[in-house]
């Protein structure tokens, strides 16, 4: 095997800490990684990798081989494309995740006409509200809507996400529209708990640039976007979403926004 290759399924064995996982991000038989291993062990004469029946962890010299790897790996990734790039484009797989809701509603429209510009570029379009490991699961980018967490991770600001309350047309017929969210007391909320931590968000709102949060009470708790606006359009309280989620309902005039001054700070949207 080439010896780039065999740097290569290294570095990933390394960044996925499993022979399985790292035959599965690229695409080989858990037997060709084995292999590959075993024989660049014998090249350079050190064990790089401790493995157990259960784990795969990366030894001393092993640790010290792998950065110089990734350097080797990616000069010569880049020498080769070098003269290509302006020839044929952008090429190759893209592996992304993003949030349900902003995959469907958003990017899977979008993605004829990226891919009509792009026409040497596959898409492999993970959707899910978890939090997954770039590394591990062999994504290439994703999405992530709200604050960050310290990471290692290259990150790009792309925009905001913008927050509005709403409410149906029908709740409002019965109990009236709040003005202000001290008004929220005698309205009904519908809670929104996070699947993750199960925590239920306070209702948040910006008010002379300051931001105000306040714990709402409810008789419906949900853990996802679409359960919070199902109920919602049934009439069971107030939500808080962003405003893409529940454009076309909003035209339909199904939810009305209330209390337009008193939104929440938007969510920023970053690539991972």
């Amino acid at each position: 095997m080439d010896r780039i290759d065999l740097f290569r399924i290294f570095a990933r064995v390394v960044e996925t800490a499993s022979f399985t996982r790292a035959a599965d991000t690229l695409k080989m038989p858990r037997s060709t990684i084995s292999t590959a291993i075993q024989e660049l062990e014998a090249r350079v004469g050190t064990r790089l990798l401790a493995r157990t029946t259960r784990s795969v962890s990366v030894t001393p010299n092993g640790a010290a081989f792998y950065d110089h790897c990734v350097r080797l790996v990616t000069d010569v990734e880049e020498v080769e494309a070098l003269f290509r790039r302006d020839e044929i484009g952008p090429q190759g797989v893209l592996r992304v995740n993003l949030p349900g809701r902003i995959g469907r509603l958003i990017v899977a429209p979008a993605l004829p006409a990226f891919l009509e510009r792009y026409p040497a570029v596959d898409i492999e379009l993970g959707m899910t509200d978890r939090a997954v490991n770039l590394i591990e699961d062999g994504i290439d980018c994703v999405l992530r809507v709200g604050p960050l967490q310290d990471s290692g991770l290259i990150g790009r600001k792309i925009g905001d996400l913008a927050l509005i309350n709403v409410a149906s047309a029908a709740y409002i017929h019965r109990h009236g529209s709040p003005a202000c969210p001290a008004d929220l007391k005698h309205h009904h909320v519908i809670r929104y708990a996070s699947p993750s931590s199960g925590r239920v968000e306070d209702w948040e709102w910006v008010e002379d640039g300051d931001m105000h949060t306040m714990a709402v009470s409810g008789r419906v708790t949900v853990n996802t976007a679409e359960a919070s606006i199902a109920c919602c359009l049934a009439g069971l309280g107030l939500i808080q979403i962003p405003a893409y989620d529940v454009k076309r309902h909003l035209s339909a005039g199904e939810l009305v926004e209330v209390m337009p001054q008193w939104r929440a700070e938007p969510l920023p949207m970053t690539i991972l």
